[in-house]
């Protein structure tokens, strides 16, 4: 089911002329309202009079966390700040934020291009969504609930967490689209099973996942134990939040970017260099029509491969491939961006903990886990097993409380981490995704 039929099938003339309008719009704006893009322009001696196609996209400079971690928490807001009604926030390597703002307009654009995806997962008015994404400072609950609403469904806010009670309200309240990260999806059928409940007795009919790296077996396998159909969503607060671009319900066969909000590039990440279709790369994006929080060439690390034939559903966006993984060291644990780095900011905080420390995430049944092995000192080592414990669950606190995630904290004996006479291996990734 398409929802904006007007422009989810413009002709790829009417749409590249449509984005080179938007793009000449966004780039007077910052320009003119951003003094970090004003300079970077002017360094690079680029006036934004001076794109005359879409051509003229590879002379702009790019945009990266650095530099949203450097303007924080406001610097790149393009508008007053009595103009933003809503803010978001998403983890940084330095335990700040990134912070992304919505003026209304924003927050009305969001909502439309939610209801796309959910309308591309099938979801229609006369559906119940079950919104288990966080509510709060992520912006997947509030995106995906503000789409189901501006589709006219019926929401049920019921964030993350307390299976079991998911399970009896999807039962109770008749829900037939669920939302959330596909592990979650995984933890609710095994939640169900242990209830002796089955969900092919359960209305849902799709799902919309994302928010985490999840695979074609995945895919499968959700669809196998909750008797519905797997749809990916992806998007990321920087650039809109949930919503960024969607399967559909028809081909499943990569994810139509929205592009007359969104100009999507691919490329190598080591030269800068864009790619043509079908090379892996990259991901690449401009926003077109945000108004408090416009980004110009936005790097995600994110690595994946567009595809611009045609797709049977009528949609005439290009397709980009399900993310393959990141061209930087952040991991995604159950839907939260964690960095190595931030967990030695909080390891390094701690008396007794050497600088020595190790990563390890597995994934046990359905869920992410992440296993900290760190070092403690000679003195530390040798104190009594119940003041270890104490440590131990301390430092879990202190890392649950900080990043949002929870975690197993192992404190091993000195110099028992491999050392390296290089580049440190702070990750093992035991995941097969």
């Amino acid at each position: 089911m398409i929802w904006d039929k007007e422009f989810e099938t413009l002709p790829r003339e009417a749409l590249e002329a449509l984005k080179l309008k938007r793009l000449q719009n966004v780039l007077k704006r910052v320009y003119s309202n951003v003094s970090f893009y004003k300079n970077a322009f002017d360094e690079k001696g680029f006036k934004p009079e001076g794109v005359k196609s879409m051509d003229d996209l590879k002379r702009l400079p790019f945009t990266t966390k650095q530099n949203l971690r450097d303007n924080y928490p406001y610097g790149l807001f393009a508008v007053p700040l009595e103009s933003v009604v809503r803010i978001h926030a998403s983890s940084g390597t330095t335990g700040k934020p990134t912070v992304v703002g919505y003026t209304k307009k924003d927050i009305e654009t969001w909502a439309e291009l939610m209801a796309r995806a959910l309308s591309a997962a099938g979801a229609t008015k006369g559906d119940i969504v079950h919104n288990s994404y966080g509510y709060g400072l992520f912006t997947g609950g509030l995106g995906l609930h503000y789409g189901a609403e501006r589709l006219g469904a019926s929401v049920i806010p019921m964030s993350g967490g307390n299976s079991k009670k998911q399970i009896m309200i999807m039962e109770d309240f008749g829900s037939t689209i669920l939302t959330c990260t596909p592990s979650y999806a995984l933890s609710l059928a095994e939640t169900a099973e242990e209830m002796g409940i089955d969900f092919k007795n359960l209305k849902l009919k799709a799902g919309l996942f994302g928010a985490e790296p999840w695979s074609e077996g995945i895919r499968e396998e959700i669809e196998r134990k909750l008797n519905l159909h797997a749809i990916d969503l992806y998007g990321l607060s920087e650039i809109i939040g949930p919503g960024v671009a969607v399967e559909c319900m028809e081909a499943k066969r990569g994810l139509h970017v929205f592009e007359d909000h969104f100009i999507v590039e691919v490329i190598n990440p080591k030269t800068c260099e864009p790619l043509p279709y079908g090379e892996r790369g990259e991901l690449v994006f401009t926003t077109l029509t945000k108004e408090a929080f416009p980004l110009i060439r936005y790097r995600t690390r994110d690595i994946s491969v567009l595809n611009p034939e045609p797709c049977i559903c009528g949609r005439t966006f290009v397709r980009m491939e399900r993310v393959s993984g990141r061209s930087d060291d952040m991991l995604i644990i159950r839907g939260v961006n964690v960095f190595p780095s931030q967990i030695e900011s909080i390891l390094m905080n701690i008396e007794g903990i050497e600088p020595h420390y190790l990563l390890i995430v597995d994934r046990k049944g359905n869920m992410d886990t992440l296993e900290i092995q760190v070092e403690v000192n000679e003195r530390v080592f040798s104190d009594e097993i119940k003041n270890l414990q104490i440590l131990g669950k301390r430092i879990e606190k202190d890392i649950k409380d900080f990043l949002g995630v929870s975690t197993i904290v192992r404190l091993v004996e000195p110099k028992t981490i491999q050392r390296s006479e290089g580049k440190a291996q702070r990750v093992i990734d035991k995941r097969k995704i």
